[in-house]
């Protein structure tokens, strides 16, 4: 459990200031997840098909197929646009503003969705809200990342990876249960599941106005009074305490040494920086590689087309496919809760990815050898052992959902907000994260085509192939920075990039002024002494 990692840490650091922190920006992530929840099931749903006319007899397969993947996939496209706006402007106005700010497009959006009758205002409000959803995957990891004690930075950041799921299950229940209790004839049966996207905005949206800002962006902008008593309030320590001067000082000591060997502080000379220096371009290449061999493991396109998948396997009924799709939501939502609190920093990251890994290779390599012996085909009667081969077929989606929620999806948002500094944090997840919707619209996009090329078993088999490349990659590019300072994570990068991976976190210890400050006052209290340490 999490908490075995705070035996050496104060009992007041977690509080309730923190967790509700936490909680805030730790459910950003349910926005992507309602979207993506929200999406899979409406575009399934009768009455959306026939009010955007997606099964027209009088248009081609492929010209249905292109239409529904630009519906799925549009948010995608803003949300490449949101992740760029995040990087420009978090840095600028803060944590918190920027929330508010994604917040308000987010709505507008989902306004412009619930009041379309044309697929020209569903594509423009779906763009729009896409810029919203865009930026809380830079937002939120950001500032749990800045303001979570080290030994349970991963539980905080999973928080945000766990509340996707959360908006997942959420919506698929929404859509099971308006298929079954709304007339395939009413606007509603797809209006109800968009419209509960405002429950949560309005609400992190009020949230947003009872956090603190987080001290690491307040000291970076010169503001460290203010950060100090920030962070004393977020620990629930006197500000003198050692503890949290220790992390003061572990901030001041890196924002210090990044001043003196850079300068400039707009987007071209910081992503100069970023692209210039062997250890800058390193976390790049780790960034951009969690996100291209996540995106690509399948998980994505489960998550976005799971009652087509369901249909695949031989689950005729739409309202059995939005049931098992709900199932499936409800999977994944206790996987990521379960990695959050027993593996993510109990095992560390590298072991978590490595399970998760290892489920979905199996669930994606079973499902193209079912896919091959017993194609998808509606009417067909299927044998009795047929039947069972499906059902186990229906179970590896769930195992595959499993292994996602504890592998890729903890990993992708968590390495993110971790390996950067606090100069380049913002640019660098923002440019990743850019990255990852690019890659997320392709997915989306590019799914019904390849299982109309290279089939519905030859996709699956290329899902594990990607999988199987994706477990070697880790294993020898992946550092484990479970349980460190951010700080101290820095100092691993200027190791060889041969050794980072395999070998970093065992050649670079811990060596955080929190820890110093720490066993000085434990020494002195050994002797009967007194440790003052003045406020900054």
């Amino acid at each position: 459990m999490f908490w075995k990692n705070m035996k050496n840490e104060p009992p007041q650091v977690l509080n309730w200031t923190l967790w509700l922190g936490v909680i805030v920006f730790g459910s950003l992530g349910s926005v992507r997840g309602l979207d993506e929840g929200m999406i899979s099931g409406i575009t399934s749903q009768s009455s959306f098909e026939t009010g955007f006319a997606l099964k027209d007899p009088m248009k081609s397969k492929s010209q249905q197929a292109d239409e529904l993947s630009n519906i799925t996939a549009m948010v995608q496209i803003g949300s490449v646009g949101g992740a760029l706006i995040a990087m420009m402007i978090q840095d600028k106005i803060g944590r918190i503003r920027s929330l508010q700010e994604m917040l308000v497009l987010w709505a507008v959006g989902v306004i412009i969705e619930i009041t379309s009758y044309s697929q020209g205002q569903m594509l423009a409000g779906r763009l729009i809200a896409g810029l919203g959803i865009g930026q809380s995957v830079v937002i939120g990891p950001t500032y749990l990342a800045e303001v979570s004690p080290k030994n349970v930075r991963g539980l905080c950041t999973c928080i945000f990876s766990g509340s996707v799921y959360l908006g997942v299950m959420l919506e698929y229940f929404a859509n099971w249960s308006t298929s079954m209790h709304v007339s395939p004839d009413s606007r509603n049966q797809w209006v109800v599941p968009v419209s509960i996207q405002f429950i949560f905005a309005g609400w992190l949206f009020i949230g947003s106005f009872f956090v603190y800002e987080s001290p690491r962006w307040l000291m970076k902008i010169g503001k460290d009074e203010l950060a100090v008593e920030t962070l004393s309030k977020i620990r629930n320590l006197p500000a003198n305490d050692v503890y949290v001067q220790g992390e003061i000082m572990d901030v001041r000591e890196q924002i210090e040494r990044e001043k003196q060997a850079l300068s400039g502080t707009n987007f071209f000379s910081l992503f100069k920086e970023l692209v210039s220096t062997k250890a800058n371009r390193y976390r790049l290449f780790l960034g951009i590689m969690v996100q291209l061999l996540g995106q690509w493991s399948g998980a994505n396109a489960v998550t976005v087309y799971s009652p087509k998948f369901f249909s695949m396997l031989g689950i005729p009924s739409k309202i059995d496919q939005m049931m098992y799709t709900a199932i499936l939501g409800v999977v994944k939502l206790v996987s990521a809760l379960s990695c959050a609190l027993f593996l993510i920093d109990t095992i560390g990251r590298r072991r978590s990815l490595y399970a998760g890994i290892c489920l979905q290779f199996v669930s994606m390599l079973y499902l193209g050898i079912y896919l091959a012996i017993v194609p998808a085909k509606t009417g067909v009667e299927r044998t009795p052992s047929q039947q069972h081969a499906g059902a186990a077929a229906i179970a590896a989606i769930y195992i595959s959902g499993c292994g996602w929620a504890l592998g890729w999806n903890s990993i992708q948002y968590l390495i993110n907000a971790e390996i950067y500094t606090v100069r380049h944090r913002s640019v660098a997840s923002g440019i990743i994260m850019t990255f990852h919707f690019a890659n997320q619209y392709g997915n989306s996009k590019a799914l019904p085509y390849m299982r109309e090329g290279i089939t519905d078993h030859g996709t699956m088999f290329f899902f594990a192939g990607v999988l199987l490349l994706g477990l070697a990659w880790s294993w020898f590019f992946l550092p484990e920075v479970s349980g460190r300072s951010l700080e101290s994570i820095d100092e691993m990068f200027s190791l060889p990039w041969y050794v980072i991976g395999r070998r970093g976190h065992k050649m670079v210890p811990e060596t955080s002024a929190t820890v110093h400050l720490r066993e000085e006052g434990d020494s002195e209290s050994k002797k009967g002494g007194v440790v003052i340490v003045e406020s900054c």
